[in-house]
């Protein structure tokens, strides 16, 4: 509780990061902030052109499939992969003045999560132009599976970021781990071809049944089954548990490392 409430006193250096990461992502680009739209964008015409032209895969509209459970991995292996170097990035500034740590993790997620929620409004768009709709009641869910989401990414994050400043190497292994991660997550694939030996192990993902709900909220325009969201929500405390334990031990020791 103490963290968090020193957290909160924060909050407006947080949102400060926040705004210098999004005005400073696409800095000096022509397009500046409209790349946040296209390159959505983009990613959703080569997947069409591939998967609906090229490899024609049977799962109906598979483009749009993939489309909306891309969107939220992309967030979340962001978060991971970025994450990772958020502390060693701004070593001078821990170096030199005391905030709480943990600011700066958040701040990176926060910032990667305001970009999933702008480009989910292309998503919206194009199911709204290819006349496949939304079930508004559906939608009602999809803040719950989003916040769920956000805590994981923060979760993975506190750990990689606080571990990168003893081991720098973390950095380049989570490039592999993180490919490796979307494999064997129902991403580019359903859950209904994972085999039942496999479903146990399968299940232990985090991410799996968030990927999951995402589909079945804009691709299935139905309502999310609720063990899919307890699943997701009992994973996501126990990851949070463990990364502000991990982090609360390895921040004391963060400006000497650095």
């Amino acid at each position: 509780m103490k963290t968090i409430k020193e957290i909160y006193l924060y909050r407006e250096m947080i949102f400060s990061l926040v705004r210098r990461d999004l005005k400073g992502r696409y800095k000096g680009s022509v397009l500046g902030f409209m790349w946040t739209f296209i390159n959505p964008l983009l990613q959703l015409g080569v997947y069409t052109m591939v998967f609906s032209v090229i490899l024609k895969n049977p799962i109906e509209d598979y483009y749009m499939h993939l489309f909306v459970a891309l969107i939220p991995w992309i967030f979340f292996s962001t978060s991971l992969s970025g994450g990772s170097k958020c502390i060693w990035s701004q070593k001078e500034l821990v170096k030199k003045i005391y905030f709480p740590r943990e600011v700066l993790p958040i701040s990176y997620v926060t910032s990667q999560f305001v970009n999933m929620l702008l480009s989910l409004l292309v998503v919206f768009a194009v199911l709204i132009v290819s006349g496949k709709g939304v079930n508004l009641l559906a939608l009602l869910y999809l803040p719950v599976i989003m916040v769920i989401e956000y805590i994981l990414a923060l979760s993975v994050t506190l750990i990689s970021s606080a571990i990168t400043v003893y081991l720098r190497d973390v950095e380049y292994i989570l490039s592999i781990v993180v490919l490796a991660w979307q494999f064997l997550t129902p991403v580019m694939y359903s859950e209904s071809a994972v085999p039942d030996s496999l479903m146990t192990v399968f299940n232990l993902n985090p991410m799996t049944p968030v990927i999951i709900a995402y589909r079945d909220i804009l691709y299935y325009k139905r309502v999310p089954n609720m063990s899919t969201l307890i699943h997701a929500m009992i994973l996501g405390v126990v990851l949070t548990g463990a990364g502000f334990l991990v982090f609360n031990k390895l921040k004391r020791h963060f400006a000497e490392e650095l």
